[in-house]
């Protein structure tokens, strides 16, 4: 079996070759200040062992138990994910692939898998980081894909509103919307392997940084299947009656129910767009951030770069922080927004380097940005560990976070790895706060990848959590944050949340591990 179509991002043409890696080694070397090994020769992916529990005649034609397609459905994309994809190590699948065509093969798979104890996982695109579409430690599982239930249903032109079956992919769902002069506005970095059943699962964010930022701003209403029935709200602008049953479903990472379409808020494309790169220290970049919007406005782009984050991207070399700023109209021109977030910035002690439609330096950074799973994938195969860890604080935290942290993890790096970098930046930000979002790039040792980075993800998730930061602004918890959302979360809270599983999920089949359990 082909290892790279079990833990590669792309195709098979995306593969890496010998021959590139070696070419490539010196560049990786001179950006990262980590020495490079031999680069790592894939293993073939052996099969599976025999499925545990087979589907029942009624369900065969929807069930695949093919080994590629098992040991696919049986990893994400974290940096562990991609150790044990390459070395062939994975212990934990699903025992068959099922892909329902309709809401009734849900309906259908949910009451044999809860008659026979079978635990269901859904799974989108498979981008998970976080742990969250493994069946790590369970006896027997199925995953459910939802890659058919897929398109568009229903374009509510007058309410600006389209509904979108769960399993659409990101660029699926664009296309669709396009011919109607229509877009979600919605782009995370997993956007070609992601799904809209995915964002709304995992409460993901896009890479805009201010006002529709997190799926949660674009849902008027959901649907999803539970085991005990469908669960479907009201489409409406806003409510005030009770608790909203779209929140308890967004960020529910299918332990409540299976969801199977949504009714989501579309915009016209913008018709003005501007673009600027600014250069300062971290902490200029970080005030003018803050003062920028907490001033009214709402920059589409406002990514803050250390010296770190900003040399790597290709954003900027000269040990500056850089801000990577962008404004976009839906109608009149942004001359005056172009002015106050300029003189905003100079007034932080930014240096604008470049600024209008785009410019050498965004470049840089966006083609990163797009690229960056599939360089990842070049630099563990080079023997360099590079994983990333997010978290939102609010501004008076702000600095205090990013020190301790920054401190923590640098010291993590020189005891497990024997050295390595911290960089970070601001993905997303608040009047009330931002989201930093860290990147660790530090020398491997082969064969002990997994326990080097489990050690060094504890102590940043230990150093966040003691700085009052989220454990997740937007990746999710899964199986890998369960032990500090577990911290994060009031216990009263996560008594009810188990009350309502049990209500919803009586045998507990929905991805078990997850959230609860």
């Amino acid at each position: 079996m082909n290892g790279y179509e079990v833990w590669g991002w792309g195709d098979a043409s995306d593969a890496p070759t010998r021959a590139a890696l070696e070419q490539l080694a010196p560049f990786v070397t001179a950006t990262t200040g980590v020495a490079t090994q031999s680069p790592e020769e894939p293993r073939a992916t052996p099969d599976p062992a025999p499925p545990r529990r087979v589907l029942p005649a009624s369900l065969e034609h929807l069930g695949s138990a093919d080994p590629a397609d098992r040991t696919r459905h049986g990893i994400g994309r974290a940096y562990r994910d991609l150790i044990r994809g390459i070395r062939a190590e994975l212990p934990d699948l699903p025992d068959t692939v099922v892909r329902p065509t309709s809401e009734q093969d849900v309906v259908d798979v949910l009451d044999w898998a809860t008659t026979t104890g079978t635990a269901v996982i859904p799974f989108g695109g498979g981008s998970s980081v976080v742990g969250g579409v493994e069946p790590r430690g369970l006896d027997n599982s199925l995953s459910l894909d939802l890659s058919r239930l897929e398109g568009l249903i229903e374009v509510d032109q007058t309410s600006r509103a389209v509904r979108l079956r769960a399993g659409t992919f990101g660029p699926a769902a664009e296309a669709a919307l396009k011919p109607h002069g229509l877009t979600l506005r919605f782009y995370p970095q997993s956007f070609e392997r992601s799904t809209v059943g995915g964002w709304i699962a995992t409460r993901a964010a896009g890479h805009f940084s201010t006002r529709l930022t997190h799926i949660d701003d674009l849902v008027e209403s959901v649907r999803a299947v539970t085991p005990i029935g469908a669960w479907e709200s009201r489409r409406l602008p806003g409510s005030g009656a009770g608790p909203s049953p779209d929140r308890m479903l967004l960020g529910s990472e299918g332990t409540l129910g299976i969801v199977t379409e949504a009714w989501l808020r579309a915009q016209p494309r913008p018709t003005h767009r501007w673009a600027a790169t600014l250069a300062g220290t971290w902490s200029q970049g970080a005030s003018a951030v803050r003062a920028l919007v907490q001033s009214g406005l709402q920059p589409a782009a406002c990514r803050l770069l250390d010296p770190v984050e900003a040399s790597l991207s290709g954003t900027l070399s000269s040990g500056q922080a850089a801000l990577v700023l962008g404004l976009e109209s839906l109608g009149p021109p942004l001359d005056g927004e172009i002015t106050q977030a300029l003189e905003v910035c100079r007034g932080a002690g930014l240096t604008v380097l470049e600024q209008g439609l785009r410019g050498q330096a965004g470049d840089a950074w966006r083609s990163t940005f797009v690229r960056a799973p599939y360089l990842r994938e070049t630099l563990v195969l080079l023997g360099v560990l590079v994983e990333t860890f997010e978290t939102a604080v609010t501004w008076d935290r702000f600095d205090e976070l990013v020190g301790s942290v920054t401190t923590v993890v640098t010291e993590a790096l020189q005891q497990v790895c024997g050295g390595g970098s911290v960089g970070c930046r601001l993905t997303h930000v608040y009047p009330d706060g931002a989201a930093p979002y860290f990147t660790v790039i530090a020398p491997a040792r082969r064969g002990s990848e997994i326990a080097q980075w489990d050690e060094i993800k504890a102590a940043a998730s230990d150093a966040l959590a003691a700085a009052c930061g989220t454990i997740t602004h937007h990746h999710a918890v899964g199986r890998d944050h369960r032990p500090w959302y577990d911290r994060q979360r009031p216990d009263a809270f996560a008594t009810a949340l188990s009350a309502t599983k049990s209500a919803l999920d009586p045998s507990g089949i929905l991805n078990p591990g997850v959230l609860l359990g």
